[in-house]
């Protein structure tokens, strides 16, 4: 097993040099060339393709499905009358496929202890569940917008660099999935034997430590375990905070914040326009996938960050509000695809925007104007 984890580490170390310079080689060329993006083909990004791939797979299944019995919230009904029904094996084979095929997809595929949909696929089954229910004269949000004509000259040279953009953020999340599921192979081990108390425990340790442990004559009395219990409720703490210092001196025991009072909430709020377009509507905080609640169109999403296992959730909303992030971020390229407005870098937006609000979203000029509070 500590073969597999240092192959993996290693090939790891390589594909984070390769995701750093891929955009800044792709975002070097569009500029330099003066490639807009509409003149550009993103069906290869991993955002797009994934969702592209279960929209035919719900198009294809909406022809044997009753589906005016079903509710947008219907997703577990469905799939358990899928399951019962002749025609419902094809299809699950074919969902099983897809996940087969991007189920190393999570919200937060740079973090290993988050699951990946493989493991809990409830956010595309929703999002299967809303492509099922769509009718030709329904919302026209499909990710199959007509083809648009290879580009030529510099753009071809674009394309190539967006292209191998993709296909390294690909291999990426990839290998960073199985790195999860090996580190998880390891700890079932541990868990049968007593030493975890679950699986998931694992990850409060470090690499390091696990090789230690592993290598210990009697790993059973290792000191390390006594540090999970400590880290988990350090990292629940953290999960409390709200409010986190630019700066902050040494290494602070204590990581209370402090209270601070909201700051005022201007009439106009300034990031960078990630997608083109004009949309009013109700502001949504949403700070996890977990907390996913009803989206439609007129719903303006405010989200700390994106990335790729957010797509299925941001395909949904009318507008797009992001803290951090550009015109390359896995937000971003999603938004542009489904010709929904985006702002992107919006400092504190999840903290100075409210659910409820109403508000102007341009995404040609990176503003929002708050028209009700």
């Amino acid at each position: 097993m500590l073969e597999r984890l240092a192959l993996i580490l290693e090939a790891l170390r390589r594909a984070v040099y390769y995701s750093i310079l891929a955009p800044l080689s792709f975002s070097a060329r569009q500029t330099l060339f003066q490639v807009k993006d509409s003149e550009l083909n993103y069906s290869q990004s991993l955002e797009v393709a994934s969702l592209r791939e279960l929209w035919r797979l719900a198009a294809d299944a909406r022809n044997l499905l009753p589906t005016q019995i079903f509710g947008p919230d219907s997703a577990a009904a469905l799939f358990t009358y899928i399951a019962e029904i002749p025609d419902g094996e094809s299809i699950l084979e074919q969902f099983q496929q897809w996940l087969k095929c991007y189920g190393y997809l999570s919200e937060a595929a740079t973090d290993i202890a988050v699951p990946r949909w493989q493991e809990d696929p409830r956010p595309v089954r929703e999002l299967f569940t809303q492509y099922l229910l769509q009718t030709p004269k329904g919302r026209q949000k499909s990710p199959l917008p007509p083809p648009i004509q290879p580009p030529i000259g510099f753009g071809e040279w674009v394309q190539r660099r967006l292209d191998l953009k993709g296909q390294v953020g690909s291999i990426y999340s990839q290998l960073l999935a199985h790195l999860r599921w090996s580190f998880l192979a390891l700890a079932r081990q541990w868990e049968q034997v007593g030493w975890l108390a679950q699986a998931e425990d694992i990850f409060f340790l470090r690499y390091e430590e696990i090789r230690e442990i592993i290598r210990e004559p009697n790993p059973e009395n290792s000191p390390y375990w006594q540090l999970i219990p400590q880290r988990r409720r350090q990292w629940q703490q953290h999960q409390q905070i709200e409010l986190v210092p630019f700066v902050v001196y040494g290494n602070p025991s204590d990581i209370t914040v402090p209270n601070l009072s909201p700051l005022p909430v201007a009439d106009r709020l300034q990031g960078i326009g990630a997608s083109p377009g004009l949309v009013e509507g109700t502001i949504k905080i949403l700070r996890s996938l977990e907390a996913a609640a009803e989206i439609t169109e007129e719903t303006i999403l405010v989200v700390p960050y994106t990335d790729s296992g957010w797509a299925p959730l941001l395909a949904r909303a009318g507008g797009i509000i992001a803290e951090v992030g550009g015109r390359l971020s896995h937000g971003a390229i999603v938004a542009r695809e489904y010709k929904i407005p985006a702002v992107m870098d919006v400092h504190d937006a999840t903290r100075l925007l409210r659910d409820g609000m109403r508000v102007r979203l341009n995404g040609q000029e990176g503003t929002i104007e708050i028209l009700s509070s």
